[in-house]
């Protein structure tokens, strides 16, 4: 049976990783999925953990090459996800989440029509700048971009499956976990892993 792919998008400053790293860590079996991109890696970031940093050379000699499942731009920099990665973790029966923009996820959706989609959402662009700049890691103009990013962003959240507000970290960790959980123990899904389980 074809594996899980779970699809998060969150406009940047949301908690998005935060709550993903938290919420996996009482999910093992669902593996994170690494994307490429052509950013400079952030204080603290492992390049083959946070993502696979690479000039914006290979990353254009990789998409010509297709394989790329989606690549976008955001904020000027490139971001993409391996068709190959993803294809074999599936195709093994393995679960797996991916961290991706909306428009990501929707290249995402149109190939894997199965897959869940999850949009975290902040209390209010408000509070999404002031995350932003209490975080300290980018200039101003910076910020005030992504925030002008990030209400068009907010504008594609009725497209996903689940929308989880993160106001409270807590909360949010519990329903990101809650997701997961109750996707996995769907009954079809229940039915393809243990067929036997359930004959009279």
């Amino acid at each position: 049976m074809s594996g899980l792919l779970f699809v998060v998008t969150a406009p940047s400053g949301a908690g998005k990783s935060s709550l993903i790293r938290a919420a996996l860590e009482e999910t093992p079996d669902v593996r994170l999925s690494v994307s490429y991109t052509t950013r400079a890696p952030r204080a603290g970031e492992q390049n083959g953990r946070e993502y696979h940093f690479v000039d914006p050379q290979t990353f254009e000699a990789m998409a010509q090459r297709g394989e790329f499942l989606e690549c976008a731009e955001v904020h000027g920099n490139r971001y993409g996800t391996s068709q190959r990665v993803i294809d074999e973790t599936l195709a093994r029966g393995e679960d797996l989440l991916l961290e991706i923009d909306w428009q990501g996820a929707a290249q995402v959706r149109r190939l894997y029509p199965a897959s869940v989609a999850i949009f975290i959402l902040p209390p209010s662009v408000e509070e999404l700048g002031r995350r932003m700049r209490a975080r300290g890691l980018d200039a101003e103009p910076v910020i005030e971009r992504r925030l002008a990013n990030a209400r068009e962003e907010l504008s594609h959240a009725p497209e996903f499956d689940y929308v989880i507000i993160n106001d409270t970290f807590e909360t949010a960790r519990r329903d990101l976990l809650g997701v997961l959980r109750a996707e996995r123990v769907r009954t079809a899904r229940q039915l393809a892993r243990r067929p036997g389980f359930f004959q009279a």
